[in-house]
């Protein structure tokens, strides 16, 4: 079972919207998928209930009681996703970390943002796995606008940073009202959502070597 943590100290950068989407496109891959949300806000448990009806569901469990989650995680679950709390550094992360077998940190745009990841990447260095080389961290750069000065800069800063940047997903209303009906970008085919699931390859790719 392969076990994905989306995590940053940052709160409004998109990781509901990145984790709920990693959940419907696994699932719809055919693969038993569990979304843990730790985060105490639960859109991502609102987004896999409304979910519910589809043959790709998405099986929810309350992530908040720290391991109480695993009891409920069932035998024959082929992908994990967490989606951990805002504000939660590292050392908050401990049981996750032990867990996963990659974390994505959605990063956007913007100076305040920029500055705003690198403590929480610090306090991720710190820990063992990932001081070993045991658990593979990587950034997305989030609801970029790539037409613009800032988001060119951005993605040189973030370039350059010790940790991969492995997706660059181009701002969209779309996410904001798919998640709100329990969908993703991957439930549908049309040229224009296809352009922005190309986006999502990078990282996808990505995954399936961690």
């Amino acid at each position: 079972m392969k076990t994905v943590l989306v995590a940053s100290s940052k709160g409004g950068v998109g990781k509901t919207t990145i984790v709920t989407h990693l959940a419907a496109q696994a699932a719809l891959d055919g693969l038993r998928t569990v979304l843990v949300d730790a985060d105490p806000q639960g859109s991502s448990t609102r987004w896999a209930q409304r979910r519910a009806a589809l043959d790709s569901a998405v099986l929810p469990l309350d992530g908040t009681r720290r391991k109480a989650w695993r009891k409920q995680l069932p035998d024959d679950a082929q992908r994990l996703l967490i989606d951990a709390p805002a504000g939660a550094m590292g050392e908050d992360l401990e049981p996750f970390l032990e867990q996963a077998d990659a974390v994505v940190v959605p990063v956007q745009p913007s100076a305040l943002d920029i500055e705003a990841s690198v403590p929480f990447l610090d306090s991720l260095a710190r820990h063992p796995r990932v001081r070993r080389g045991e658990l593979r961290v990587g950034l997305v750069g989030n609801r970029l606008k790539p037409w613009t000065n800032a988001t060119q800069q951005a993605l040189e800063l973030l370039a350059a940073w010790p940790y991969p940047l492995v997706a660059q997903l181009r701002d969209s209303q779309a996410y904001v009202v798919l998640v709100g009906l329990g969908k993703s970008l991957f439930d549908y085919q049309s040229l224009q959502v296809r352009e922005h699931q190309a986006d999502w390859q990078p990282l996808l790719r990505w995954l399936k070597k961690a």
